[in-house]
């Protein structure tokens, strides 16, 4: 308390005083009952200056903090597959029952597989590994003071961003408990094998195959593509102790349309101990034509490159970026056209294309000259005032033309467009609104439309190249904006009519992926129907045998895992339970788990990232040694922290209680002395 603030309190005692003994002394018998009530009036002046001066004094505390001390559990296939389950379950164990390490730590359990969570259960059963999840995920939580990191796993990662780069970030000590044998073994293996996703009838399309061998003695293998129980190609492998790679380039021929399946694999060893990693299957689709897309603009923009990388993502589609002269010169050549802020040298080629009756994707902005576009055609209008705005998309939860999932539109950046309003005079549907300062306005920022049987989309901003780096930012893959552009584009480039029940789904899925149907249903009107009940009919066409599984709704659409299933082609029918719509297809899995690949454990990189981050790696067996090296660490004491708090007096609830009671006590004298 500062010498100030002392001398106000005795000025303030001085006044109470003074006025107390004004008012019931001066002039007056001195009395005692005039004392007693001088010195209760005095009390309470006291209390009230107390009150108008508010001194402040410090208060000090202590707290000891202890470190956090953070066990990640692998939770993947690889784990059961090595024989190590038992041995992961017993280490959670002895960590959670030692008094010791609870004093000294407090502990937090996570597991992960494609991604980190809190330890629940385990299964040992997720499909994917992705241990830099764990860094990832922990740095952000764990940022300051001292959280040493018990990382309990094989090694193996399937998933993601290398580890041992990604546990440079994390800024706490790792110490991994390695489960699985380190012993190294002779084994041929299938690392990587790169396909194509859809190839052209009368085609060949390409595979490479990357192949890698441990072992000290040369060996000799061969390398199949099998289809079905016929070998197609066959090359001869040599290794060695000194050649422990090879890559192959071959060519297949697409001779029918549909999946094709394969199986590419090495002639297995003699002793060979893991012979699942020997073989990977493959499929490819094979289709017999290719959509061909027109992207035209008079001047060079970031949005032209995005849309190019965005639709031709899909080996499908092929886009050429033209001026509007190049494209009148090859017109015939596309299948669909995009239109990138016209100008007046867009004239001939809109006038062509209405005359055409052509499906089409405008997109707009800062440089498109809206009274050339507003005089072309009669479906919309743009009022034309010179300026421009930012706005943010909002996604249209009703949207029906097509599935759309929500890419955390409201995390975009804004789209920049003509500022004033958009007339729309034909039936539309809005696929994004505008957002302006957070509030949506009910004006559309994306629209489709379609009047006897053509089909236009129009997004009236530019900048989108923006949304695909936001995209990678949320994903860590431009995936999500990619297939978003490419449902757009499928859907112009479709001529197909409209349909009650509307399917999303892959032809083949590799075995060890997350295989997920999604659905629409809509009633007779087009209204998306958040009521229905659908559900699917698998057949495995291998075994004859049937499941059926309901769909959930999810948002605006409907979806069932098909994770579990076996591999083998099935045939499916998604139907209505009100037998309304129903839709067929097949699907292909493959029989491939990536976490069964595995031999041992990768013992070279979970004792990298120890030594890099200022911890030490242990075995199973190890779980002892461990502890007593996290509890002697002297990086990992207890911490006492002091907290000082300044305490303001008005913050004092018995501060009020007194005053009351003083004036209560005051009022109470008098009343009953006769005085009031």
């Amino acid at each position: 308390m500062s010498t100030e603030t002392i001398f106000y309190i005795a000025l303030v005692a001085v006044l109470a005083v003074v006025l107390a003994g004004y008012q019931y002394l001066v002039g007056s018998e001195k009395t005692r009952l005039r004392f007693i009530l001088a010195l209760i009036r005095a009390a309470t002046y006291f209390l009230v200056g107390l009150l108008i001066v508010n001194p402040k004094w410090e208060q000090n505390s202590f707290l000891n903090e202890k470190p956090s001390l953070l066990v990640a559990i692998d939770n993947s296939e690889s784990i059961s597959t090595l024989g190590q389950t038992d041995q992961a379950l017993e280490v959670i164990e002895a960590l959670n029952s030692s008094e010791d390490i609870k004093e000294r730590f407090d502990l937090s359990f996570f597991k992960f597989g494609d991604k980190l969570k809190p330890l629940d259960s385990l299964g040992f059963d997720e499909r994917q590994s992705d241990i830099n999840s764990v860094f990832k995920g922990l740095k952000q939580v764990y940022q300051e003071g001292v959280a040493p990191l018990v990382l309990v796993s094989d090694g193996n990662q399937t998933f993601g961003s290398d580890f041992e780069y990604g546990s440079k970030d994390f800024k706490h000590p790792i110490f991994p408990i390695i489960l699985g044998d380190t012993i190294s073994y002779s084994d041929l293996r299938i690392d990587q094998l790169n396909v194509n996703k859809y190839a052209f009838l009368k085609n060949r399309f390409p595979v490479e195959i990357f192949m890698s061998y441990s072992g000290k003695e040369a060996v000799s293998s061969k390398l199949q593509i099998l289809s079905g129980s016929s070998v197609i190609y066959s090359s001869n492998l040599s290794f060695s102790e000194d050649n422990t790679s090879q890559s192959i380039n071959l060519t297949l021929p697409a001779n029918r349309v549909g999946v094709l399946s394969y199986s590419a694999r090495i002639v297995p060893l003699n002793n060979e101990k893991n012979v699942v990693n020997n073989s990977k299957p493959f499929a490819v689709e094979v289709i017999d034509q290719k959509t061909n897309v027109a992207l035209v603009s008079s001047f060079a923009h970031p949005d032209l490159g995005a849309l190019k990388k965005a639709i031709s993502s899909n080996e499908q589609r092929q886009v050429d970026i033209l001026d509007p002269v190049q494209f009148l010169r090859k017109i015939e050549d596309y299948q669909l056209v995009i239109f990138y802020q016209p100008d007046s040298g867009f004239t001939r080629a809109l006038q062509t294309l209405e005359e055409n009756q052509s499906n089409l994707f405008i997109i707009t902005g800062s440089k498109t000259q809206w009274r050339v576009l507003n005089g072309i055609q009669f479906r919309y209008e743009q009022e034309v005032t010179g300026q421009v705005e930012d706005y943010q998309p909002s996604l249209n939860d009703n949207y029906n033309n097509f599935i759309i999932e929500d890419l955390d539109f409201s995390s975009f950046p804004p789209l920049r467009s003509e500022f004033g309003e958009l007339s729309v005079n034909i039936p539309y549907e809005t696929i994004l609104y505008k957002s302006l300062n957070g509030n949506v306005i009910e004006e559309p920022l994306m629209l489709s439309h379609e009047i006897n049987g053509r089909r236009e989309v129009l997004l009236v901003g530019e900048n989108i190249w923006r949304w695909r780096a936001q995209s990678y930012l949320n994903d860590d893959s431009f995936n999500a904006f990619d297939n978003f552009i490419g449902k757009i584009v499928q859907y112009l480039a479709s001529d197909k009519q409209r349909r009650r029940l509307t399917l999303d789904y892959e032809s083949f899925y590799n075995g060890n992926s997350n295989i997920t149907l999604t659905a629409q249903y809509f009633n007779k009107n087009f209204e998306f129907d958040n009521k229905a009940n659908l559900e699917i009919v698998l057949r495995n066409k291998t075994t004859d045998q049937t499941q059926t599984i309901p769909f959930v709704i999810r948002q605006n659409n409907y979806q069932v895992d098909l994770s579990g299933l076996d591999p083998a082609e099935y045939s499916f029918t998604v139907s209505s339970t009100n037998g309304e719509a129903s839709r067929s297809g097949s699907l292909t899995i493959l029989d491939y788990n990536v976490e069964q690949q595995f031999l041992n454990a990768n013992a070279r990189k979970m004792n990298a990232i120890a030594e890099a981050s200022g911890g030490s790696s242990f075995s199973a067996g190890q779980i002892v040694d461990l502890m007593q090296v996290l509890i002697d660490d002297s990086r990992f004491a207890t911490i006492q922290k002091s907290v000082k708090k300044v305490v303001p007096l008005i913050d004092f609830k018995i501060l009020l209680f007194l005053l009351a009671l003083s004036l209560a006590a005051e009022w109470f004298t008098r009343k009953y002395n006769g005085l009031i």
